[in-house]
């Protein structure tokens, strides 16, 4: 859901003060006539009531949020959202926050960015008469425009340019897109703009290098939040002594997300008040010290090279000695192994809550006990891509059947439906699980019917068949597993199924018991499948409806639902109690 850009109701009526003043000083001379009626003044007492300015002119949500896009210095190019994009520009992928994305948005499948929507103004200034009223009505009016549209509005006169300006000024979080042949100076002047600005994103299709962290660093001292995100050819030039001393400068940065950091060398992070970091695309690390006493939650992703040179135990062991309050941890490599883990679980990280290890093919059974016997109160476990096996998920399910919330162990070739059923039915408290490409054919992407029955040896993988049933759990991915030909669900509460490329299911043996289920992706299954998906989906949702009578009030005013059961017997009363009449009447008459 979107919500409308607001700022705090004090700067609101400081730029609607500022606003009413302007106008009161191109008029010295009062109006002969009443400002309600329009009579003569003389003698007059008006019995309209007076129109005023209410006392929070404007909602109670500041206006902060602003997306530019800008092309070159000569044609510029804008555009404003009045309310965020429901995603945001960033390609990071979210390990640590999955309550923001869907189940399916795995390994392999990024988020896409929403776009933007230029909106036109359109106002007639010869309609619009000078008060307060008019103050209000412009300041909401304006506070939906995009970039553009407000430029050309602060063009209209003096008052609309001064609003306009505050406008810019109240803003707190800005979004810009930088197109390939954007210069910085225009960067620099939209940033100008906005004093007040905490949080900035930026979405870079140029390249990247010291020059921007210096204009950001002298445009927005007050920056708490800075996103950099790449698109395209762009390349992230910044080098790591260069990130280092953008950090120890901006002593107020809590969150920091960057991504294509491949040039960065090496670099030594030391900040009080940074509590988030991101760095993506990182590769070959000579060193990695990160001095944040107070961070809370880092997320590093390295290149999917094989000759990447990081050493991740020294760096694990950096962690556990200087950022003891870690409560989320994050870390996508190859290189990743059971003794990185091992490095990990000798780290006094007493808080952690989320841990997410990624494409680490070397981490075995082995590396989850001594994740299970370290950290018990997990309520976010990420195995993918690991050698995990079904035994691995019986330990987990062991030591973390009251807290583990979230489990993904997507692209993990040894587990199989057995593993999955019975992670399920240990965890009551499940609510998102991601089991994507574990019951598949690893020789075959999208084997078919036929090439099944001729490779003998491949019948033990396949036919495999999938019974879930789980009060709490709303979201599972099960793509690309190419090996299940059955499936049954019963998830009263789940509403996001994931079965993109099950090209083995069968839809007679396919049994979604789930009344809130709202969104199935089957992309690259049958179309029989597809089509008994909807009809059970259908079936499901007119089965949730209430089709039980209504019964109007005696006064016909409203209506009320009344049970069956209920309705049957009151008709029945009804008869029961004319009939009772019928015969005492009778009676009454035989008597006289």
């Amino acid at each position: 859901m979107q919500h409308q850009p607001h700022i705090s109701p004090t700067t609101a009526n400081a730029a609607i003060s500022a606003a009413l003043e302007s106008q009161r000083v191109r008029k010295n001379r009062g109006s002969y006539n009443c400002g309600r009626c329009g009579q003569p003044k003389k003698g007059h007492v008006c019995h309209l009531t007076p129109l005023d300015v209410p006392k929070t002119p404007i909602a109670s949500e500041p206006v902060s949020c602003i997306s530019a896009a800008a092309s070159s210095s000569r044609s510029t190019v804008i555009s404003i959202s009045a309310a965020p994009s429901r995603q945001s520009f960033t390609h990071l992928r979210r390990a640590l926050s999955f309550d923001d994305i869907d189940a399916r948005n795995s390994l392999d499948e990024p988020d896409l960015d929403a776009a933007t929507t230029d909106l036109d103004l359109h106002l007639d200034t010869d309609i619009v008469q000078p008060g307060r009223f008019h103050a209000v009505a412009l300041w909401e009016v304006l506070k939906r425009l995009p970039p553009s549209s407000l430029l050309m509005a602060a063009r209209v006169c003096k008052g609309w340019r001064e609003t306009a300006r505050k406008m810019w000024k109240a803003a707190e979080e800005l979004r810009i897109r930088v197109p390939e042949r954007a210069q910085i100076g225009y960067i620099g002047s939209l940033l100008q703009k906005c004093p007040r600005l905490i949080r900035l994103s930026l979405k870079i299709e140029s390249d990247l290098d010291a020059t921007t962290l210096a204009c950001i660093a002298f445009s927005c001292p007050n920056l708490e939040v800075l996103e950099i995100s790449t698109s395209g050819a762009s390349v992230n030039r910044i080098t790591g002594d260069e990130l280092g001393r953008f950090v120890s400068n901006k002593r107020g940065l809590t969150s920091l997300k960057m991504e294509g950091c491949s040039n960065l060398g090496g670099f030594s992070l030391s900040s009080s008040s940074l509590s988030t970091l991101w760095l993506g695309d990182l590769h070959s690390l000579s060193k990695m010290i990160i001095n944040c006493p107070n961070l809370i939650e880092i997320s590093l992703e390295f290149s999917r090279q094989e000759d990447d040179s990081t050493d991740l135990v020294t760096m694990v062991d950096g962690l556990g000695r200087t950022c003891t309050r870690l409560q989320n941890i994050h870390i996508a490599s190859l290189k990743l192994s059971h003794t990185v883990v091992l490095a990990l679980t000798a780290g006094n990280f007493r808080d952690l809550r989320m841990l997410s290890l990624v494409l680490g093919i070397d981490i075995t059974d082995a590396s989850v006990a001594a994740i299970s016997s370290s950290y018990t109160n997990l309520e976010l476990l990420d195995l993918s891509g690991s050698s995990v096996t079904d035994t691995g998920l019986g330990m987990i399910c062991d030591v973390l059947p009251d807290t583990l919330s979230k489990l993904l162990v997507a692209l993990c070739p040894n587990i199989t439906s057995s593993g999955i059923q019975f992670a399920t039915a240990q965890l009551p408290l499940l609510e998102l699980m991601d089991c994507g490409m574990t019951v598949s054919d690893p020789n075959s992407d999208n084997p078919t019917v036929e090439e099944q029955s001729s490779t003998p040896q491949k019948t033990s993988g396949y036919n495999q068949k999938m019974f879930i049933k789980h009060k709490r759990l709303k979201k599972l991915s099960l793509w690309g597993c190419s090996s299940l030909d059955a499936l049954f669900l019963n998830c009263p509460e789940l509403k996001d199924l994931n079965l993109n490329l099950c090209s083995n299911l069968q839809p007679e043996s396919l049994v979604l018991q789930c009344p809130k289920l709202q969104l199935v992706y089957a992309s690259g299954c049958q179309d029989l499948l597809t089509g008994a998906i909807r009809k059970q989906v259908s079936e499901n949702s007119a089965a949730g409806e209430n089709h039980m009578p209504r019964k109007r009030l005696a006064d016909a005013s409203k209506r009320i639902q009344a049970p069956h059961l209920l309705y049957q017997e009151t008709r029945e009363d009804d008869n029961y109690a004319g009939k009772r009449r019928k015969v005492e009447r009778e009676m009454c008459t035989i008597i006289h």
